[in-house]
């Protein structure tokens, strides 16, 4: 049985973003160019002045925005980047301002043609939900849970079951489509289950670390010449890391991190004496010059976990989902915000076709979409999970100990062959494809690099 979506003019009726956090926010920017109306359901009491809220935890910590996202962002919010510089978010190359501390020394201060902003998720949060809420066809439902989906004939989703706090009884909400941007958090594979349809496989990868973070002043009169100071964890012996940022309003963030048992501390002073283990000492040069004491933050339970829903022969139509409600990635490499951005922009470029068609409809796009998603994160998730997997001191898969080898000599070769490391940050933003790193160039360099350890250690 087919279900027609209720057209008005040249969009359709009505869709549906479960979860008002960032990736329901661009979500529904890109929705609202499609359709007549456009519902928000969002569980925390927010409001469009709200930044970070209750069922984000992750947003008192340092969020990266790669190249790649901040790209997307500016086309459906014009204006962004300018309006965070004006508050002090610097604007940057990925190459001049970063002290980049690699497992093999230092990356290379030079420009490589990456330029990147910094910024808190809680400022990018308000900003991005004020201009959303802003828009006519946009309606935001705070202190609402969604409690399942439901169906009026086989395989497709017409209608959402949620509950405002302070209402007796759940309602349902008849929608056009359904989007599921609930984050890590979320539930659908139960709301699947009480439709009758199969949970999906999971890939889960440990990432077994832990966050600490916190904010302070970045006074005017002192400021260093970079913007980010960052040392990279890297198995088996670099367990600690940290990354600071310049952020708006004169302020740095940083975040500690360290895996198993290296917990970055909350206590100050302890904080401090953790960053001062770490090799790259511009961390605790910066904390070690706080002049007020600020509110410190632990995060931990940041597995990679993939929900394989494109896998899944019985999807529903008129149901999508996308950002950590799919693929949910080990925060230190700083791929969720730019990973969700592209899912949105698939989703917007998905929609434009099927109005060209005309006759195409809603029917069908759900399972493409899913396998079009997939196919956006297999790359962030296999460079992630492989570095992860190289924690593990058993059970190694043969892939990420290849992976690992040529990481290990690719950064040998970054901390004195600028062009290289310039290959390295395009990809690493997501603005380059990983086979820039496999060029014959390229991998001439890394094998040289490994030929010449091997002797080196073979001399000694």
């Amino acid at each position: 049985m087919k279900f027609r979506a209720v057209r008005h003019g040249d969009a359709w009726g009505k869709a549906v973003v479960i979860g008002g956090g960032y990736a329901g926010l661009v979500t529904a920017r890109v929705l609202a160019d499609h359709f007549a109306e456009v519902v928000i359901l969002e569980q925390d009491p927010l409001d469009e002045h709200t930044g970070t809220h209750p069922h984000v935890p992750q947003g008192h910590h340092v969020h990266a925005m790669l190249a790649k996202g901040a790209e997307v962002l500016e086309r459906f919010f014009p204006g962004l980047r300018t309006e965070l510089k004006d508050i002090g978010a610097p604007v940057f190359d990925y190459g001049e301002h970063i002290s980049f501390l690699l497992p093999a020394g230092f990356a290379p201060r030079q420009r490589t043609g990456v330029e990147v902003q910094t910024f808190t998720r809680e400022e990018l949060e308000r900003r991005l939900r004020s201009k959303v809420l802003a828009l006519p066809q946009v309606t935001l439902l705070p202190a609402t849970r969604c409690h399942g989906l439901k169906m009026s004939g086989p395989g497709t989703v017409d209608r959402v079951l949620y509950q405002t706090d302070g209402d007796e009884r759940p309602a349902e909400l008849a929608a056009d489509l359904v989007v599921n941007t609930s984050g890590r958090s979320s539930t659908l594979d139960n709301w699947l289950a009480e439709m009758g349809l199969p949970a999906p496989e999971k890939r889960i990868v440990k990432a077994k670390i832990t966050y600490t973070s916190t904010q302070f002043e970045r006074p005017e009169k002192s400021r260093p010449d970079y913007n980010v100071a960052y040392q990279m964890t890297f198995a088996p012996h670099t367990p600690r890391g940290g990354v600071l940022v310049a952020v708006e309003r004169n302020r740095w963030m940083c975040s500690l991190f360290g895996f198993e048992d290296q917990l970055p501390p909350t206590e100050n002073a302890a904080y401090l004496d953790f960053a001062k283990s770490l090799k790259n000492p511009r961390l605790a040069e910066q904390i070690e010059g706080r002049t007020t004491e600020e509110p410190t933050y632990r995060y931990t339970n940041v597995n990679n976990q993939w929900r394989l829903y494109h896998k899944l022969k019985d999807w529903p139509d008129r149901l999508v989902a996308l950002g950590d409600a799919v693929c949910v990635f080990n925060p230190v490499y700083g791929q969720g915000l730019t990973v969700a951005a592209m899912e949105a922009e698939l989703l917007h470029r998905m929609l434009t076709d099927r109005k060209k068609l005309k006759a195409g409809g809603l029917d069908g796009l759900s399972r493409a979409y899913q396998r079009a998603v997939a196919r956006i994160v297999l790359t962030p998730w296999t460079l992630s999970s492989s570095s992860d997997l190289m924690w593990s001191p058993h059970g190694q898969p043969l892939t990420a100990r290849i992976s690992h080898w040529y990481n290990k000599h690719l950064f040998a070769v970054s901390v004195r062959d600028a062009r290289v490391w310039s290959r390295f940050a395009r990809v690493v933003n997501m603005v380059a494809p990983p086979t820039a790193l496999f060029h014959p160039t390229v991998v001439t360099k890394v094998i040289g690099q490994a030929l010449s350890g091997r002797r080196s250690r073979q001399a000694q």
